[in-house]
């Protein structure tokens, strides 16, 4: 048989053979709480440990309660998802990981956001009933992202992003019985190991044990600092997911709210990172068109294919996992660090500012961007191009802080010169934007002639890995497309061996590109979540007047009045970098 009868809470119902009790009770509406389980539908991941038993239920004829994550439903089982006794053990459950664990619940960083909270709220807990010894950790502050391990409750759900997800295999349970905890090998430091920040753990952490580090007191010193000029530029992702910290629905776009609310919070000048990924195609673009030319005449050591650069936490993973490989991707910098550079060089003279004066700040949907930000090879004698990154969340903590009603805010516009885009800086913040705004232009500049088409529907989607040729007036154009590390550890793997046609391939480290990067609103693995907002993105692309990077008049006027032109001495000494062999 495919299917099973079974009867939860006195509904009689037929699911699929194998389903989970959690599963069958949630086709049919029935809440069952828990805390370790973690299901990612789109990537056919799931973490059902059943180790936390906040879900247990009651069968009949069943003497013990079952974890309703990792139980399969049987025919003719009748479950009571909420009799007294299993919703007795959860609150004894509750209290157990309760009593070992910090009740600075004041000034944790997850308050209110904290799913171990809410279920003692929703569990009716007002005491704990288990006292004895507390198991203490130290904690561990890096670049990006802060572990406080006495907040970690063994869900796993971390262990499942890094591993499975990500396949960065920094995290795992160590220790036996009550020193058991979730950490790299050895109790090591996260800057110590292979991490690359993504920030992938800190988006499923149900507690306070993984967090980004916090920078929102430094941008509010450089604030009300009279000394200090503060410019922010936000990113493409940010403007398709803030509106959800508000009570608005996901994928609604929010982008004149964004500026307004910046503007509020007493930023000199709310710039785009749009307008450096329009600056990004132009350098990238013609690196591609150069080593295709290469290539097309003959030259058997041109790298192919070439890689995008832009996630910083992918760069981090090809440094320490490919390091063989690190000639292949681009050497163009980030968008936010091409914004930086040009922030306090161009515009800096143009203002007569001084460089030490002026305090750049990034707001980013990822939490490795806070690392790389930190990079020594992105500071001038010591200052940094871009001085402080927060997240998603963060901004939205610094708006409610201020007490401005966002969903209030009338729409403003960016400040010029470096808040002019085009609709193909908007798309680098989903998987598959980057390579089609490249397309968009690289097309152009190469065969001399108009698109025939602006949108490429086939880079477009939320599979892990595809690929796609692209016909540039006669050369095909083989491309590929991965998002999350463990779909770019495939693709790298097929370069490796020889068996890659492609001639340009675009990774991007979280699921569904930057619009479900680390630092966005939480989304608990909901892609449905992450779809509305990549429609977000091609609605915003949709509206604009100018969809190709090489027609924003102010990047034609930066080459202009600076830079010369794309892949310059002075660009490449601006807007280009190196990678590190980091093994």
């Amino acid at each position: 048989m495919d299917t099973v009868q079974l009867t939860i809470d006195n509904k009689p119902l037929v699911v699929k053979k194998g389903a989970t009790i959690l599963e069958a009770a949630k086709s049919i509406g029935v809440h069952i709480p828990t805390l370790c389980h973690m299901k990612l539908d789109d990537m056919n991941i799931e973490n059902k440990p059943g180790g936390c038993r906040v879900c247990v239920v009651e069968v009949e004829g069943r003497r013990n309660l079952a974890p309703a994550c990792c139980t399969e439903v049987a025919e003719g089982m009748v479950v009571h998802s909420h009799s007294i006794r299993a919703i007795n053990a959860r609150r004894t459950v509750v209290e157990l990981i309760l009593s070992d664990h910090p009740a600075d619940c004041l000034i944790c960083a997850k308050s209110g956001n904290c799913e171990l909270q809410d279920m003692a709220h929703h569990l009716g807990i007002r005491e704990i009933h288990y006292k004895g010894e507390q198991s203490t950790y130290r904690e561990d502050t890096s670049p990006a992202i802060i572990r406080d391990v006495d907040k970690c409750i063994m869900c796993r759900r971390c262990e499942m992003m890094c591993n499975e997800v990500q396949t960065v295999g920094v995290l795992s349970a160590i220790n036996r019985g009550f020193n058991s905890v979730v950490s790299p090998a050895f109790e090591m430091n996260l800057d110590h190991s292979v991490c690359t920040y993504c920030g992938q753990c800190v988006a499923v952490c149900p507690t306070g044990a993984l967090t980004e580090v916090n920078q929102t007191n430094n941008v509010v010193r450089a604030l009300s600092d009279p000394a200090k000029t503060v410019i922010v530029q936000t990113a493409p992702a940010v403007r398709a997911a803030l509106g959800e910290e508000f009570g608005m629905e996901p994928g609604t776009l929010v982008t004149g709210k964004l500026v307004s609310a910046l503007r509020s919070l007493g930023f000199d000048k709310v710039f785009d990172t749009d307008f450096a990924a329009d600056l990004t195609i132009m350098e990238e673009g013609t690196e591609l068109l150069n080593r295709l030319t290469k290539f097309l005449e003959g030259d058997k050591d041109v790298q192919l294919p070439i890689l995008t650069s832009c996630c910083p936490a992918w760069v981090k993973f090809f440094e320490h996992q490919f390091p063989q490989l690190k000639d292949i991707p681009s050497t163009a910098r980030s968008p936010q660090q091409m914004f930086g550079s040009i922030a306090k060089t161009y515009f800096a003279e143009k203002m007569g500012i001084k460089r030490e004066d002026l305090v750049v700040v990034s707001i980013m949907p990822c939490v490795a961007k806070k690392y790389e930000c930190g990079r020594d090879e992105f500071k001038v004698d010591g200052n940094p191009d871009v001085d402080y990154a927060l997240t998603t969340r963060e901004l939205a903590s610094l708006i409610k802080l201020a007490n401005i009603n966002f969903s209030r805010l009338s729409n403003e516009d960016f400040d010029q010169p470096l808040g002019e885009s085009t609709g193909a800086g908007v798309i680098f913040g989903t998987t598959g934007g980057v390579i089609e705004a490249a397309v968009r232009t690289a097309y152009e500049l190469y065969t001399k002639k108009p698109l025939p088409k602006i949108d490429f529907n086939e880079l477009r989607g939320m599979e892990g890995i595809r690929q796609a040729t692209i016909d540039f007036d006669g050369f095909p154009i083989n491309i590929g497309i991965a998002h999350g590390l463990g779909n770019a550890r495939e693709l790298l793997k097929r370069i490796e061996e020889g068996e890659s046609n492609f001639h340009a391939i675009e990774i991007m480290s979280c699921p569904g590109g930057c619009i479900g990067g680390g630092g966005q609103p939480y989304h608990h693995g909901n892609v449905d979540i992450l779809k509305k907002r990549q429609m977000a993105i091609y609605q915003e692309d949709g509206n604009k007047k100018i969809r190709k990077s090489h027609e924003n008049p102010y990047i034609i006027q930066l080459y202009e009045e600076f830079l010369g032109k794309p892949m310059s001495e002075k660009a490449h000494q601006l807007l280009h970098t190196e990678y590190f062999d980091r093994t």
